[in-house]
């Protein structure tokens, strides 16, 4: 009887150890992203002042920018804040998080129409965001009107609330099948 107890034990503290080992990778490789962000930033000096930037793994003609340079620094300033808003979707623990959605969509528009050589960058975006917009803002108003609608007829606190309607996949993938 002893004995199994002991062993149950071991297994439960060898649980937390690998998973207190797994949040400490995640935020190491977090932090590490972060804190590369300026050198990411800079990026865009080491691509030359030409129409045409040939590597050995591709070669980009800019036909919207006037060099290739001024078309990576437009790159850097729209991956960088949608990077940082991915780490905070993903991380966040807050019942509003999914309202992160509609600048990711943003960013991720831009990007795109960088690269399909439209004539006109950032221009009609609320056309785009339209739809995801019809969707998220409803539902956060929803949550928010749920969470206050329990706050009044319980004697809950506003976080133990949030902790209620949090949405707490175990991983990564979890949470992005969470939308599909």
């Amino acid at each position: 009887m002893k004995m199994k107890s002991h062993q149950a034990s071991k297994k439960e503290e060898s649980k937390y150890l690998r998973e207190d080992k797994a949040i400490l990778i995640k935020g190491s490789v977090i932090a590490t992203i972060i804190a590369l962000i300026p050198f990411i930033f800079s990026i865009h000096e080491s691509v030359p002042n030409k129409k045409t930037w040939s590597t050995f793994l591709f070669t980009y003609e800019s036909a919207y920018f006037e060099d290739a340079q001024v078309a990576m620094w437009t790159l850097t300033g729209k991956l960088i804040p949608l990077v940082l808003l991915f780490i905070w979707f993903f991380t966040c623990r807050h019942w509003w998080y999914h309202v992160l959605l509609i600048p990711i969509f943003m960013y991720i528009r831009q990007i795109i129409s960088m690269f399909s050589n439209e004539d006109v960058l950032d221009n009609q975006e609320m056309v785009y965001m339209l739809p995801a917009m019809a969707i998220i803002i409803p539902t956060i108003y929803l949550i928010r009107a749920r969470m206050f609608n329990k706050m009044i007829n319980a004697s809950k606190t506003l976080e133990q609330l949030e902790d209620e309607f949090k949405m707490s996949p175990k991983n990564i993938w979890q949470k992005i099948k969470q939308y599909f």
